[in-house]
């Protein structure tokens, strides 16, 4: 969930020197029997992201590659994956890594990085030769992204999608139709039908081109489909009308929201579920996140629930007493304590080892005899399995799906056990790292964080909003929408009614704009109350108020600084495409975000009504 920090949904990068260092080894093979291609798969005007990709033509297994290019004076590489590389000056050179250099007839490999300036490669060679296997150089471009797919002519088992074409400097061949990131079909037009689906299922789809070189470029935009019949129609928001929202442990502090503040803005008749965010993950084990805020703190009688101060000797005190004051006067509202969070999450790789051992050290902790009353279940907010958030978790695909069994079987029925979860819905990205549908036979729901997809953890833009309900022209990542999230949730088999849509209460955004429109330039993040380049909603009404509206979501420019964020209006058009798609409900980070009359959870609150 968020906040201490957040990073990009993205590809973290790593920051290599890149100057004054030793020289590579020499290269193995000549490229008569190697090509080697560059495509530019972003560009933000001061800067890019470049791709090479290197692929054996011959007939043998290439044991290791080096690709050496010349780049313009004022065109550099800033950071790079997946390869070394290194400079002298303006020349620049990448080199395999360890478990990347072997290459067997026919096999291709690419690696990444990011670049400041505007220049293309020149001079390219490949293990001493041409990169493209013959005299010219630098070799042969990469095909451009297709259109975003139609659909047409939807039937039970069966969609006609239909795109724009890619470009290419010498011609586009043919195109990969993708269902769910997985190729079902390579076809030489711009349409394509297909067949032998599932009534009444969600799919979702994307196209990439290849070039006269068999060479593929960026997937277009995704495209969700629901195909017609079934049994019956997806009941409005799938039967549950979760409306959830998280309640920070910290928030006592700097931010002054008490559990209170939730019964004097309204919003706790307004809820059915709270996550008390966050109990700390740490050897293998559920632990407390902040004790003196926990069951600690005594709480002055125009701070408590109740209206009656704590006592110095009273048998539990802190937020977990509100909370139990709260429930008392608000019978219907369930509370799960919330483990992990973007800085605690480096622990879940631990307790993925053992997950037994695991889910009793969190039942215990949750069924401590002085808060049991307090807590209905377990929220688990692993960011992110199998795939890197703060830092990287390399416990395998399956991990995930262990971890939620064991937390099932030792938690029982009578408990709720939720999970949040990625909304990287781009193809190899987070939600294909990690089990997610095997897992979720044994959660009652899982929060879909469906936002910050972008902000100014890209400092230089382009600007662009952090909750995207949809994709839209020049989105700087496809498949970073709540819509390609959910469809790709769906496609892999998790039901529309265990999926919440999330809601951020903040918004983020960059300063030194110089355009209106979504995709401008910057100079960093804007200032923020408690971050720089994020804001709550309740401080960015009144101070930059919203400008403009793209893909479900708003976005306001005033000065020179470029805000995104959810308001009133556009939460309502939310709720009213998360009940289409059957989904469970909505949940949101986090309440102190909101206005002192919680105008966004009763934004969210009429929505699913």
């Amino acid at each position: 969930m968020r906040f201490r920090q957040r990073a990009t949904a993205g590809l973290a990068t790593l920051l290599l020197p890149l100057a004054g260092l030793v020289g590579l080894a020499s290269p193995a093979h000549a490229a008569d029997s190697a090509t080697a291609t560059y495509a530019k798969t972003q560009d933000w005007g001061t800067g890019f992201e470049g791709k090479w990709t290197v692929k054996n033509t011959g007939t043998t297994a290439i044991s290791s590659w080096t690709i050496q290019w010349d780049f313009p004076s004022g065109t550099s590489v800033t950071s790079a994956w997946d390869a070394d590389v290194t400079n002298s000056g303006n020349h620049w050179t990448a080199k395999n890594k360890s478990w990347n250099g072997t290459l067997a007839a026919g096999a291709s490999v690419s690696f990444g990085f990011n670049g400041s300036g505007s220049g293309s490669p020149s001079n390219c060679t490949l293990n001493g030769g041409s990169c493209d296997g013959g005299t010219t150089v630098p070799g042969d471009s990469a095909p451009s992204a297709p259109g975003t797919p139609t659909a047409s002519s939807i039937t039970d088992t069966s969609v006609k999608l239909s795109w724009s074409a890619a470009t290419d400097d010498k011609g586009v061949k043919n195109y990969d139709v993708l269902r769910g990131g997985n190729k079902v079909a390579t076809v030489t037009t711009t349409s394509y039908t297909d067949t032998g689906l599932t009534a009444g299922t969600d799919y979702s789809y994307t196209v990439q081109a290849r070039d006269t070189a068999d060479q593929t470029g960026p997937v277009s935009g995704s495209v969700a489909v629901h195909t017609t019949g079934g049994t019956t129609d997806p009941p409005p928001t799938g039967g549950k009308n979760v409306k959830l929202g998280y309640f920070t442990e910290w928030g006592i502090y700097g931010r002054n929201y008490n559990v209170k503040n939730l019964v004097t803005s309204g919003s706790a008749a307004k809820i059915t579920h709270i996550n008390y965010a966050f109990g700390n993950v740490t050897n293998g084990q559920c632990a407390i996140g902040d004790s003196y805020a926990d069951y600690d703190k005594a709480f002055t009688a125009d701070q408590s629930v109740s209206g009656v101060a704590d006592t110095w000797d009273q048998p539990l005190r802190g937020n977990f007493n509100q909370l139990r004051q709260l429930k008392a006067k608000y019978p219907n509202i369930k509370v799960l304590w919330s483990f992990g969070g973007w800085t605690w999450s480096g622990g879940f790789a631990q307790a993925a080892a053992n997950p037994t051992a695991f889910a009793n050290s969190c039942y215990n902790l949750v069924e401590d005899p002085r808060w049991a009353d307090v807590f209905d279940g377990i929220d688990i907010d692993w960011e992110y399995p199998n795939a890197c958030g703060l830092s990287c978790d390399s416990s395998g695909a399956a991990a995930y799906k262990n971890l939620m069994q064991a937390l099932r079987a030792k938690f029982g029925s009578n408990n709720l056990v939720t999970a949040a979860t990625t909304a990287d819905g781009t193809s190899g990205g987070k939600i294909d790292a990690a089990d997610y549908a095997g897992a979720s036979q044994y959660v009652d729901w899982y929060n879909v964080m469906s936002y910050d997809f972008f902000g100014a953890f890209n400092a230089q833009g382009p600007t662009a909003p952090h909750s995207p309900l949809t994709s839209y022209s020049g989105i700087p990542t496809p498949g970073f929408t709540t819509a390609d999230a959910i469809a790709k949730f769906k496609s892999k088999g998790v039901p529309a009614s265990k999926l919440l849509i999330g809601i951020g209460f903040y918004g983020r955004g960059w300063t030194g704009v110089t355009q209106s429109a979504p995709g401008g330039t910057a100079t960093g993040p804007a200032a923020g109350t408690y971050e720089q380049g994020i804001e709550d909603y309740k401080v960015l009404k009144t101070s930059c108020p919203s400008t403009g509206l793209v893909a479900g979501t708003a976005y306001a420019y005033c000065g020179n600084n470029w805000w995104s964020y959810d308001t009133p209006a556009t939460i309502g058009t939310k709720m009213s495409w998360a009940k289409s798609q059957g989904l469970g409900g909505a949940f949101f980070w986090e309440f102190s975000g909101d206005t002192s009359n919680g105008e966004l959870v009763s934004a969210i609150n009429s929505g699913l009504s």
